[in-house]
């Protein structure tokens, strides 16, 4: 298994840690201190990190992000991350397609 830790300045005065595991060449982990990734929710600092995205990261190591990157290809996080990116832009679609509904609807009651 390998590891690779990462501090990130988030909204509290601290840095948050995070960090990733390659499990194996299917399986990665990744954790971070924050409230959200603490109880085990949706946290931005993951994904930021496997977006590869470097900019809140106050380590010296910003250049493993590139290796962390490299770890989610083919693995159960890409996969799930790619679903939870397709149903973010299905969201989007939906909730631009319910405003101009509700544009018709307010012009369709005062005719």
């Amino acid at each position: 298994m390998e590891e690779i830790r990462f501090e990130v300045q988030g909204s509290a005065p601290d840095p948050y840690e995070v960090v990733f595991m390659k499990n194996s060449d299917h399986n990665l982990s990744a954790y971070c201190s924050c409230p959200a990734g603490a109880n085990g929710q949706y946290c931005k600092h993951r994904i930021a990190i496997l977006d590869g995205i470097t900019k809140s990261i106050v380590s010296n190591n910003k250049e493993q992000v590139k290796i962390v990157h490299g770890w989610l290809k083919n693995t159960d996080v890409e996969s799930a991350l790619n679903k939870v990116r397709k149903l973010e832009a299905d969201f989007d679609k939906t909730k631009k397609a319910l405003s101009v509904a509700k544009k018709e609807l307010a012009k369709a009651m005062r005719d």
